[in-house]
């Protein structure tokens, strides 16, 4: 099991650039998109980096003992200083280049300096899990052990504070995901919290390394994962909600095409079904559909029998909306009878027929809950007049 927690993170984090790679590739330009593309490399580097036997790979193939820790040590530091470059774009305003600039600048210092002081430092023997508090009194080496970590715990505690403190001015998806990264950040301050305090000890004497060998490793990965949420909310959100508002719609226009359906079939006025099909895919499918019974029932609506059931519906409930849709409910009703039974055009008295204005889409959706709601009444009368007729 040792790595394999490590492993499935990072192949995770991959499929989702894989998600986002034709649309980084369409819009390479736009510096949001590359951050975010660039956190979740990261993200899913330092998963790939720390885990064991990748640590042992790159220090055998590199024949240097412990190559391997200034390697995920840079990429946990860029990885914070990504995060932190997101929350400035996600912000704007007239000084984020400026601002961002001067985090690259810093954190490319930091980079630098820890691959110096690991040359300069001397660590002969390899240790997997344990390099930090093992090697902790090492000259150059717990120099730079403790820059990695009091750089990572700097950037962490920044983009909590700015994300979570801007999350109090926004709302929607932008909102949730930056309380989601803010969290995650906040978790990710208790790695170098931990680490650290495993260092101090090791300096005073007492053995802590578990809070190095077993608690930052929870800390790093459950941070990681909610930061990249974070990170992806903003993205993800708005077409999720899309999703979910298309499939609701689809589903609630269900009793209105069924009770169109004889029209649909007999007259093959239904679309054939698209497939695959997404939810947005299938609302404009059965929307066309419904459009074209209306379409083919439109001789046959009565506007005498929608403005007495409007108006009578208006009394009852004060709502115009729910009226229409009671009018409309009626009148579609009516006229499947009359198409079922063949009934002639009806005539108007008045000359030209007026015409009912055709409905939209949410006005469709009502018109399918009246019907729906109006089935059980009607479903109730025929069974007693069924009963009626059989009890003579």
């Amino acid at each position: 099991m040792s790595g394999l927690i490590n492993y499935v993170s990072c192949g995770v984090l991959w499929l989702g650039l894989a998600v986002r790679a034709p649309e980084l590739v369409r819009h390479r330009r736009d510096p949001i998109l590359r951050v975010i593309c660039s956190v979740m490399a990261l993200a899913s580097l330092c998963f790939l980096l720390g885990a064991p036997p990748t640590v042992g790979a790159i220090n055998r193939l590199s024949g240097i003992p412990n190559l391997a820790a200034p390697l995920t040590y840079a990429s946990i530091t860029a990885y914070s200083a990504m995060s932190l470059v997101l929350i400035v774009y996600w912000q704007g305003g007239s000084s984020v280049r400026r601002i961002v600039r001067f985090l690259m600048s810093g954190y490319s210092v930091v980079l630098v300096v820890i691959g110096v002081l690991f040359a300069l430092g001397d660590t002969p023997l390899e240790r997997r899990t344990d390099f930090d508090t093992y090697y902790a009194t090492i000259p150059f080496t717990a120099e730079m052990i403790v820059l990695y970590l009091l750089a990572h715990l700097a950037a962490v505690v920044t983009t909590a504070m700015w994300s979570l403190r801007w999350a109090r001015e926004v709302r929607g998806w932008l909102r949730a995901g930056l309380l989601t990264m803010g969290a995650g950040t906040v978790v990710g301050a208790g790695y170098s919290v931990s680490k650290l305090t495993a260092v101090v000890a090791r300096w005073c004497g007492p053995d802590w390394s578990a809070l190095d060998t077993e608690l930052s490793p929870g800390f790093a990965g459950l941070s990681a994962l909610l930061t990249v949420t974070g990170v992806l909310i903003p993205w993800a959100g708005p077409g999720l909600t899309v999703w979910l508002l298309s499939w609701r719609s689809y589903v609630r226009l269900a009793p209105l095409e069924h009770e169109l359906d004889d029209v649909l079939t007999r007259r093959s006025l239904r679309l054939p079904r698209p497939r695959p099909s997404s939810p947005a895919t299938l609302l404009i499918w059965r929307q066309t559909s419904i459009h074209n019974a209306l379409s083919h029932l439109d001789a046959l609506f009565s506007r005498e029998l929608y403005e007495q059931t409007h108006e009578a519906a208006l009394r009852a409930t004060g709502d115009h909306e729910r009226a229409h849709a009671a009018g409309w409910a009626a009148v579609i009703a009516a006229a499947m009878r009359d198409e079922r039974s063949g009934q002639p055009t009806p005539e108007s008295s008045h000359g030209a027929r007026r015409r009912l204005p055709a409905p939209d889409a949410p006005a469709l959706v009502r018109i399918a809950e009246a019907l729906s709601a109006s089935r059980p009444v009607a479903d109730t009368r025929t069974h007693r007049r069924t009963a009626t007729r059989g009890a003579v």
